[in-house]
């Protein structure tokens, strides 16, 4: 009787089966269709002009091939006439608020995340102990995060009004929505609260597979608290933290509905999926050009992340193992 070949080493051959490719198709025929399609169309759009009157020359344009004119004039924030020339865009122009929408983007990511994963890491390690109510406890800070956005952004909205609760709390007269910084602290108020427990969920369950005896073995050789955080937990913790601060940092930078409810389309709260948005209004062709550079954004941003701190777990995880 032949022997069965090692698992592990099982490969298909030239002539084998077709029946895997049955069931993957119409996964890859789906996904074609889905997002390949509409991929490459917003590519070739944003590749075309914007038929449409010349506010300039009061002219109608037609459309037509434009290049990588409507990348520059986003990058470069540059805008051409009726005759292809560049000229100065004009005041409160879309292209000119570009690069703020991206540094607002940036600002609302880099410190959304870093508070909903410190604060979530908190609350992760108080869930994850063993005590008297911690199922009620656990049901408790899903609600935040199961509310829908544009609730939450309702209700943060008529706490921050002039006359709302949080003025009055504080003994202030800010004015929340309107004002530039108090604005941008609404909205990252806002997100921290109601995003959260989503990292706290992520990050509880890597604490979870963490052995209960790797802490009973440091306690025993003397180690405080503070010292089996640092050195088991955390290490531990990365792959974990990695998941959950790739998944938040790519949703942060999509960030759309929170700060448009709440702040109502503020210039100052614009991020890079609002001005997507409004362009939409004036200009597809333009607008996916906007899209495509907000994708690769999103991919550059990704990519580090996988790349650094994805590298940092590998290299835990194989010096874990040599230790043992």
């Amino acid at each position: 009787m032949k022997p069965a070949p090692p698992q592990g080493k099982r490969r298909f051959a030239p002539g084998g089966s077709a029946k895997p490719w049955l069931f993957v198709t119409p996964v890859l025929l789906a996904l074609a269709v889905v997002v390949g399609y509409p991929v490459v169309r917003a590519v070739y759009m944003s590749f075309q002009k914007d038929a449409g009157l010349d506010k300039s020359t009061g002219m109608f344009t037609k459309g037509g091939s434009a290049g990588f004119d409507n990348y520059t004039h986003w990058l470069l924030q540059q805008c051409t006439n009726s005759l292809g020339e560049t000229v100065d865009c004009p005041t409160g122009n879309l292209g000119s608020q570009f690069w703020l929408a991206i540094g607002v983007t940036l600002f609302f990511t880099v410190v959304t995340v870093t508070l909903e994963a410190t604060i979530g890491l908190g609350m992760a390690v108080i869930m994850g102990k063993t005590f008297k109510g911690r199922a009620l406890l656990r049901a408790a800070v899903l609600i935040p995060w199961a509310i829908p956005t544009a609730v939450t952004a309702r209700l943060w909205e008529f706490m921050f009004q002039y006359d709302g609760v949080v003025n009055r709390v504080l003994g202030t007269h800010i004015l929340w929505t309107a004002d530039q910084w108090p604005s941008r602290f609404a909205v990252i108020i806002a997100d921290v609260w109601k995003t959260t427990p989503f990292m706290a969920l992520l990050i509880l369950a890597g604490l979870q597979v963490i052995p209960a005896d790797v802490y009973e073995a440091a306690k025993v050789d003397g180690a405080s608290a503070w010292q089996r955080f640092t050195q088991i937990t955390l290490p531990l913790l990365k792959p974990a933290l990695l998941v959950a601060v790739l998944f938040r940092t790519m949703d942060a930078l999509r960030m759309y509905d929170l700060p448009a409810i709440l702040t109502q389309s503020n210039p100052n709260t614009r991020t890079i999926s609002m001005l997507v948005v409004d362009q939409v209004r004036q200009g597809p062709n333009s607008a996916s050009a906007l899209s495509v550079i907000t994708f690769f954004l999103i991919f550059a941003v990704a990519f580090l992340l996988v790349k650094v701190l994805g590298a940092n777990a590998v290299r835990t995880q194989e010096a874990q193992r040599e230790a043992h």
